[in-house]
């Protein structure tokens, strides 16, 4: 069981692990051991986590997500198996920790009077520049 907080907890028969051979370097041993995890969680279907949660889930994951609903989380960082599973199971309980937090919603301000003056002083000097460029005329 994989504990997110004090009321969400991930059951182990919604995580599924595969375990391959990791690219990189390594030498002998990144052709024999396979250490790299490739973690798959249910996310789509998991009774654990609610309706909102679960839609922010896929906002953040990204590429991650897959078209059945999975979240698909892969480790090759270190060349031992069950450190990159821990890896990924951290990786997976900060991805869900960030969803349960819900966004800010944001506060529609107007700019200050002050700024207003300052933006419209800037477009005058611009133009009054743009204005002096051109042809000069000798009789003038």
């Amino acid at each position: 069981m994989l504990r997110i907080n004090d009321t969400i907890s991930i059951q182990d028969w919604e995580l599924s692990e595969q375990f391959m051979r990791a690219s990189g370097p390594g030498g002998q041993n990144v052709n024999k051991v396979s250490s790299a995890v490739e973690l798959r969680f249910e996310a789509a279907t998991s009774p654990s986590l609610p309706a909102p949660v679960k839609t922010r889930l896929r906002r953040l994951a990204g590429r991650r997500w897959t078209n059945e609903g999975a979240l698909v989380i892969q480790c090759d960082e270190t060349r031992s198996q069950a450190r990159n599973r821990d890896i990924a199971r951290d990786r997976l309980v900060a991805l869900i920790t960030q969803a349960l937090t819900p966004p800010k919603r944001r506060i529609a301000t107007r700019p200050t009077l002050g700024s207003k003056k300052r933006r419209l002083k800037a477009k005058k000097v611009r133009g009054d520049v743009k204005a002096m460029r051109g042809k000069v005329d000798p009789d003038s």
